[in-house]
Formats: C-alpha cells, structure tokens, sequence
C-alpha cells in the first residue's frame, strides 16, 4: 500500500510551481513511498537510552582571544581608496 497518494505528488508539485507529467508524477509517487519506508524503519530503533543531539559530532567552536590592536594608519587605508576627502572614503550616493 502506498504512503503517499499522486495527488499528494501532484499537490506538492504545484505548491512548489513545477509542472510534471503524469509518467513523473507516478516515478515521483514510487520514488517518494520507498524514501517513507526507509525511514518509517528507523521506527524500529530501540532509542530509550539514547540523548537528544543537536549535533552528530561533539564539537566546539574553537575561536581566537578577541585581542585589540593596531590598526593600520589612515594614509595607508586612503591610499587604497579609489576616492577620499576629509581622511573618509567618499562613495557614490545611493540615495536622492
């Protein structure tokens, strides 16, 4: 028995704006039914002494100390600007 129906297929189709044929529809509707039973199998897992995960590997963010120091000089950043005045970089104006 099929888990899901070609109306179903058909339905998610155009919800998703993509027009198939019928012989798509049907490879679409035995396609999908085969992935609901692959994973309806995972059902039959004994998960009671198993923890919630977010993730499947235990891992950490690994970030470098957040240390403050100098930047580089005005005249060198300016120098590299296609436009400046004022020590700013001048850019052209988005807005009226």
């Amino acid at each position: 028995m099929s888990r899901i129906s070609m109306d179903q297929v058909k339905h998610v189709a155009h919800l998703a704006r993509l027009g198939i044929t019928e012989e798509e529809t049907e490879m679409f509707t035995r396609q999908l039914d085969q992935i609901i039973s692959f994973a309806e199998q995972l059902n039959e897992l004994n998960t009671d002494n198993v923890e919630p995960t977010s993730h499947v590997l235990d891992m950490k963010n690994v970030m470098r100390e957040d240390i403050s120091k100098q930047g580089l000089p005005i005249e060198e950043v300016l120098k590299n600007a296609p436009d400046s005045k004022d020590g700013q970089i001048r850019v052209p104006s988005i807005l009226d």
